[in-house]
């Protein structure tokens, strides 16, 4: 029978960050503080040893930004910063070996001219690591090219379909 147990209690109480895992590690990256501040903090869960660990601090401060793993590195991409009010497009590339961080411009699709706050961001997934997005704004599926660091369009959504 399967249960839920508690786990190891984390180094920063925070929400509204963007976290991924791959294979023994769970990273979290950004966020907000239970007073609303955004985070550029990270920790990184090691579940073979049982222990959070912070890991520096990313470049910029963001909060409702997605994690994912690509190439065997953890990147935070999308949110909203300090004052900003749409969506930040860059994203940050954590070296896991040496736990330095790198901004990439044009990481996140840019939505519809650029999303305000109100509005869900894309749907992110990585496939054979490949970056794809689901733009319910404009409809469309997008794929990352890492290479010339650029979204291309892949396809429109399917409408909504009615039973």
């Amino acid at each position: 029978m399967n249960t839920w147990t508690s786990g190891m209690d984390m180094n920063v109480l925070w929400c509204l960050f963007g976290s991924a895992s791959l294979r023994e590690i769970a990273i979290v990256a950004g966020g907000c503080d239970p007073r609303d501040n955004i985070l550029s903090s990270a920790e990184l869960y090691n579940s073979d040893i049982g222990r959070w660990e912070m890991l520096p601090d990313m470049n910029k401060a963001r909060k409702m930004c997605s994690g994912l793993f690509m190439d065997g590195k953890f990147s935070v991409i999308g949110g909203t910063g300090i004052g900003n009010i749409k969506y930040l497009i860059c994203g940050e590339v954590n070296d896991m070996g040496t736990r330095t961080w790198r901004e990439t411009p044009n990481m996140f699709p840019a939505q519809n001219g650029g999303v305000e706050v109100n509005e869900a961001p894309s749907l992110l997934a990585v496939v054979k690591n490949e970056l794809y997005a689901a733009d319910h704004v404009v409809k469309e599926t997008r794929k990352y090219g890492k290479v010339r660091n650029s979204w291309c369009t892949l396809g429109s959504l399917l409408e909504h379909a009615m039973s």
